[in-house]
């Protein structure tokens, strides 16, 4: 028997499971960024955002529909007040006042998900503030008060090893961690910053390499060439890249052709 990353037992030579989650409802208004239809037929996990970084009433409404209409989890994708940076911008927001920001935008995206006859099923910090809670104590504190304070313990979804999921653990809510196959690794286990070269990986065959070397293997190639340990529940496929849609179906229809089995965590 071998101790999953998620907590949960599991047997030698059991399949591998992995979730597909992807951010969706990335627009504003007339302005679309994802293909959210596409996305969702294959996808098992939809990271929607919340309006702090994009999104907006309708957009929201109209993905929990589609989402609740083909089984797919709604997650709550939170992020700092940033629609001009598209949340992708450095800022520092008072904990008190970051705590309830998250409380808000969790809430708001819980009112579309059960008047489309769901529930918001976890929480995903997004661009930033994602990349601020690896490292910043405070700040991951204040993103686990925020999803605290909505109730029902949701699970959080982020990267392993960071300061959100300790923050959640001793809070005593569920961790998920999460892998990218479209993003090149740090030795140490995080994420190459975007503004770096190299950050994203754009050739398909090299994320569907990615991929199923994370399922199955638990592992992937940093960027200097070594291999790290990649213990991961679900794996994001970003949906604002061009042909988004296109690379998800592969990747999944990879992934099931290799044998393993995909579902959300939820």
């Amino acid at each position: 028997m071998s101790e999953r990353s998620d907590g949960v037992t599991a047997s030698v030579g059991v399949p591998p499971v992995i979730d597909l989650n992807a951010d969706l409802g990335e627009g504003f208004g007339r302005w679309q960024l994802t293909d959210d239809e596409a996305l969702l037929s294959v996808v098992t996990s939809a990271n929607v955002a919340c309006g702090f970084h994009a999104g907006d009433p309708a957009t929201m409404r109209r993905v929990c529909e589609l989402a609740a209409e083909r089984g797919v989890v709604i997650g709550a994708q939170v992020s700092y007040r940033d629609l001009a940076g598209f949340g992708r911008r450095a800022m520092d927001v008072p904990p008190d006042e970051l705590a309830a920001e998250i409380t808000y935008q969790i809430g708001a995206l819980e009112v579309f998900a059960r008047a489309a006859g769901a529930r918001v099923g976890y929480v995903k910090p997004h661009g930033a503030l994602y990349n601020r809670c690896v490292h910043d104590e405070e700040q991951a504190r204040a993103v686990v008060d925020g999803i605290r304070a909505v109730g029902g313990g949701l699970p959080v979804l982020g990267l392993p090893g960071s300061r959100l999921h300790e923050a959640a653990a001793r809070s005593q809510l569920p961790v998920i961690d999460e892998a990218f196959a479209d993003r090149a690794y740090t030795p140490e286990g995080t994420l190459v910053p975007r503004r770096e070269p190299g950050a994203v990986i754009h050739d398909p065959d090299e994320v569907v390499k990615r991929a199923l070397g994370m399922a199955r293997d638990q592992a992937v190639t940093a960027r200097d060439g070594r291999r790290v340990s990649v213990t991961a529940r679900s794996l994001c496929l970003h949906g604002d890249t061009p042909g988004a849609a296109d690379l998800a179906r592969r990747v999944r229809s990879e992934l099931t052709a290799a044998g393993v089995h995909v579902r959300s965590f939820v």
